[in-house]
C-alpha cells in the first residue's frame, strides 16, 4: 500500500503507554480502534502511518469552528471532543428551510476541507445519534418524528458510558428500539440512570441543558450575497438592509432591542464583530445604522465579505408611541436626549458616559450615584411623599436661622448675606446618619438633621435642617442649607 493511501492514527501517551486517538477510515476499515495500544496497532497493520496528535490544538479549533457558525445560528454549544450543536429554532427559514440549511453548511465545510456530517431534530440526542449512526450525510427529521428514525440505530447513538455500550449487544440489545419496551426500572437498577435520561432526551421525554457559546436569541437575521462585498459603502448599505429586516420584526412584535450585534463573515471564515447600545429601546433602523456606520471603518474585508448577521439583545416590550430610537419625535432624531446619549456612549465607550441615579439610600448625599448610560434604570425611585430639591449641594452651607419654638421651622434665614422671611414651611422630617457606616460608640445625637422644607415672600423654595438636638450639652445646634427647589 502506497504512503499516499496508508491507512492513517493519531497517537497520545495515557499513562506511559502510547495508544491510538483518532483514525481515518483506512484504518478503521482495517479493524483498528481508538484506545489500543500503539504497539499492537503496529503489528496487526505495519504498514500503519502514525503522527502525535494535538487535543488542545484541536479543542482550539473546534471553538473556532463554532464562532464561525454564527453565521448560521446565533446559539451555538460545544460538544467536544469533534461535534456542534446548533439551536436552529427560528432561523432556517432564511435558508428556505432546514435542509437547505444543513447543506449549505456542509457544503461550506466540505469547501474547506473540513469533512463533517450533519442532521437536524427536534431534540439534540437525535440529531446526535442521526449525524453520527444514520447512514447518511445529512439527515432531517420531520417534527416529532425522531422516534421512527432512531428505532434502528446502535444504542451506541445514545451517548452511553463504555461500559453499557459494551454490555448491552452481548444482552441482544442492539438497537435502540429493543430498549423502548423494556421496564425502565430494571433498565436504571442494571445500567445506571444515564441509560434511561439519554433515551428520553433523544426522544423529546426530558429536557437537556446545552452550554452555548452565547445566550440564544429568537432576534436573529441573516443577509448571503452572490458575490463578495468589499467597499465600505456596500457594508454601510447591507448594515442599513439587514437594520430595516429586523427592525421590522420587532416593530411587528411590539419590542424593541437595547444592544445590536452586527458580524461581518468574511470568505476565509474570520467574522468581525461590530456591537451598538440603545439607552432605550429601539426600532428604528435608520438611527442604528448611523451609529454602525463609524465603526464599519475598521472592518477588513480581505477578500470579500460573503454574509452578515445581525443579533438584538436585551429586547423588551415598548408602545407604539415609542416606534422610533428618539421617542418618534422625527424633527429631534438627531439632537434628542436619547440620540445624543447613543451617539455618544457609542463613539466614546460606554463607560465614558454615566447619568445620575436614584439609590436607595435615606441620607441625601448618598441618595445619588453615578451609572452608565446605557444601562436600564434602576427599579429604585425618589419617594414621592419625601421631595428633593432639583439642586442638591455637595456640601450643606451654614446659615443663621431663627425660630420661635426649639422644634420649630426657622422664621427667617440668612443665606449669602442675604435675609430670608419664611411664608410657608413644611416638616420636619428627621433623618439620622446610617449606623452601619459608623461604630455604633460614634453614633451621636449629632448626626441627627431635621429637614424643612420651607418658601421665602419672594417664592424661592429652600430645603434646611437643622443638626444636632436642643438640649445636649455635647453638641451646638447649627442650621444650613442644602439645596434649592425649582
Amino acid at each position: 500500500m502506497s504512503g499516499k493511501n496508508a491507512p492513517l492514527a493519531l497517537l497520545v501517551t495515557d499513562r506511559g503507554t502510547r495508544r491510538l486517538h483518532a483514525l481515518d477510515a483506512a484504518a478503521r476499515a482495517l479493524g483498528l480502534y481508538p484506545g489500543q495500544k500503539a504497539a499492537d496497532a503496529a503489528a496487526l497493520v505495519p504498514e500503519l502511518l502514525t503522527a502525535d496528535a494535538d487535543p488542545d490544538g484541536d479543542a482550539a479549533a473546534l471553538v473556532a469552528l463554532g464562532d464561525w457558525c454564527v453565521r448560521f445560528s446565533p446559539a451555538v454549544a460545544i460538544d467536544a471532543p469533534d461535534g456542534l450543536f446548533l439551536d436552529i429554532t427560528g432561523v432556517s427559514h432564511l435558508w428556505d428551510g432546514e435542509a437547505v440549511m444543513l447543506d449549505d453548511l456542509l457544503a461550506r465545510l466540505a469547501a474547506n476541507d473540513i469533512p463533517a456530517r450533519g442532521a437536524v431534530a427536534d431534540t439534540a440526542g437525535a440529531a446526535w445519534a442521526l449525524a453520527r449512526y444514520g447512514g447518511t450525510r445529512a439527515m432531517v427529521a420531520p417534527p416529532g418524528g425522531q422516534a421512527p428514525m432512531l428505532a434502528p440505530l446502535p444504542v451506541a447513538a445514545l451517548r452511553l458510558d463504555e461500559a453499557a455500550t459494551a454490555q448491552l449487544p452481548r444482552l441482544g440489545l442492539i438497537r435502540i428500539e429493543r430498549l423502548r419496551g423494556l421496564p425502565r426500572a430494571q433498565l436504571t437498577r442494571r445500567f445506571g440512570p444515564l441509560l434511561v435520561r439519554r433515551l428520553d432526551q433523544a426522544l423529546g421525554q426530558a429536557e437537556e441543558a446545552l452550554t452555548y457559546r452565547r445566550p440564544p436569541s429568537p432576534w436573529f437575521d441573516r443577509l448571503a450575497f452572490a458575490e463578495p462585498i468589499s467597499q465600505l459603502d456596500d457594508l454601510v448599505r447591507v448594515a442599513g438592509d439587514i437594520a430595516g429586516r429586523l427592525c421590522a420584526r420587532l416593530q411587528a412584535e411590539g419590542r424593541g432591542g437595547r444592544r445590536f450585534e452586527l458580524t461581518f463573515h468574511r470568505l476565509d471564515g474570520r467574522a468581525f464583530p461590530v456591537r451598538v447600545g440603545l439607552s432605550a429601546p429601539g426600532r428604528d433602523a435608520r438611527p442604528l445604522t448611523r451609529l454602525f456606520a463609524p465603526k464599519l471603518e475598521a472592518i477588513d474585508p480581505g477578500f470579500g465579505i460573503d454574509a452578515v448577521t445581525l443579533t438584538a439583545e436585551g429586547v423588551e416590550p415598548i408602545s407604539a408611541a415609542q416606534g422610533r430610537l428618539d421617542n418618534s419625535r422625527a424633527a429631534m432624531a438627531e439632537e434628542g436626549l436619547a440620540a445624543l446619549i447613543d451617539r455618544l456612549s457609542n463613539r466614546l465607550g460606554e463607560d465614558q458616559v454615566w447619568r445620575a441615579e436614584a439609590f436607595e439610600s435615606h441620607v441625601p448625599e448618598r441618595a445619588v450615584r453615578a451609572a452608565a448610560a446605557m444601562a436600564p434604570p434602576a427599579a429604585a425611585g425618589w419617594n414621592p411623599d419625601r421631595p428633593r430639591p432639583v439642586r442638591l449641594f455637595a456640601h450643606p452651607e451654614a446659615i443663621t436661622a431663627v425660630a420661635e419654638l426649639p422644634d420649630a421651622p426657622p422664621a427667617t434665614f440668612t443665606w449669602r448675606g442675604r435675609r430670608h422671611r419664611v411664608r410657608l414651611a413644611e416638616g420636619p422630617e428627621r433623618i439620622a446618619e446610617e449606623w452601619w457606616r459608623k461604630p455604633v460608640d460614634a453614633v451621636r445625637t449629632s448626626l441627627v438633621r431635621d429637614y424643612y422644607r420651607v418658601e421665602d415672600e419672594a417664592g424661592g423654595r429652600y430645603w434646611i435642617f437643622r443638626a444636632g438636638l436642643y438640649g445636649d450639652p455635647e453638641v451646638t445646634v447649627r442650621w444650613w442649607l442644602h439645596g434649592v427647589f425649582a
